[in-house]
């Protein structure tokens, strides 16, 4: 694989560099929850990275003129972590033009910022998730493509067989053009872990559309940008629960000065999508 930079490895309470650098995965074929195909049909466009021997199985292009909620549902406006506000149900939506846009915006109130779900309608077990966007810089704020296991992160040591989430992308830093990818378990209070990779002076992923995805099978979790492999790890037990996928875009003061940052501003989403193997393969 030819690459043009070198990823900065950033380990928090995780596993060693070792377990980072898993041995190749075996490929299962996943387990699907929910509302059956999401409406996606026969092989698809399947990235060529993938190889033979994979199926789409859920997508969603954001044709017509709102978000279809057969797939995706809001967050709960909840107050967000570091004094970034409140997710608002406003603030994601189909822009008519086949986009899905999530922004984050400045109120009399404070920071609003939109956050899709599609817990209780579409998750899977093992597989390959995509996502295609545009993604803003945004000082003190970041977007994200992200899963969550079906019934939570369980609190304790060695638990992200039970449940992990998984930051598919975060644009955290996005100013210094940095692209995150971690994994969290244990719960988010003191027995939380988390192992992460920080992609430090990637500017051009701040412009125009890309590709972010997660191949995740009994081997482990390897990460892709644009179809090149930027990360892999089994950090915490491989996850062995369903998961669904969220989309957001929020703020945190330990992420830098939101207040000085000139809003609002969003990612545009062209599609999201998930594959898994074939029966048999």
């Amino acid at each position: 694989m030819n690459m043009t930079y070198q990823p900065s490895v950033r380990r928090v309470r995780g596993l060693g560099l070792g377990a980072c650098l898993a041995a190749l995965c075996l490929f299962a074929r996943g387990d699907v929850g929910g509302r059956g195909d999401g409406g996606a049909s026969g092989d698809g466009d399947v990235p060529g990275h993938l190889g033979d021997g994979w199926e789409l199985v859920w997508e969603d292009g954001f044709s017509g003129g709102e978000i279809d909620a057969t797939k995706w549902r809001h967050c709960p406006e909840w107050v967000r972590q570091g004094g970034g506000g409140r997710w608002s149900h406003e603030d994601a939506y189909v822009d008519g033009d086949g986009k899905l846009i999530v922004r984050i915006r400045r109120t009399d109130e404070g920071i609003r910022s939109g956050a899709l779900r599609t817990e209780g309608l579409f998750s899977q077990k093992f597989g390959y998730f995509e996502i295609r966007c545009k993604v803003p810089v945004i000082r003190g704020g970041w977007a994200a493509f992200w899963m969550m296991p079906v019934g939570g992160v369980p609190v304790g040591k060695d638990r992200g067989r039970e449940g992990t989430e998984i930051d598919v992308f975060e644009s955290i830093y996005a100013e210094n053009g940095n692209v995150h990818h971690a994994l969290h378990w244990g719960g988010y209070g003191e027995e939380h872990e988390k192992e992460g990779i920080v992609l430090k002076g990637r500017p051009e992923l701040y412009e125009g559309y890309h590709t972010y995805g997660v191949l995740w099978d009994e081997g482990g979790y390897v990460f892709y940008i644009d179809g090149e492999e930027t990360w892999r790890s089994s950090a915490g037990g491989v996850m062995r629960v369903p998961a669904y996928l969220k989309v957001s875009i929020e703020a945190a003061k330990w992420a830098g000065d939101i207040d000085s940052e000139e809003l609002p501003k969003h990612i545009a989403v062209d599609y999201v999508r998930a594959y898994r193997r074939k029966a048999g393969r």
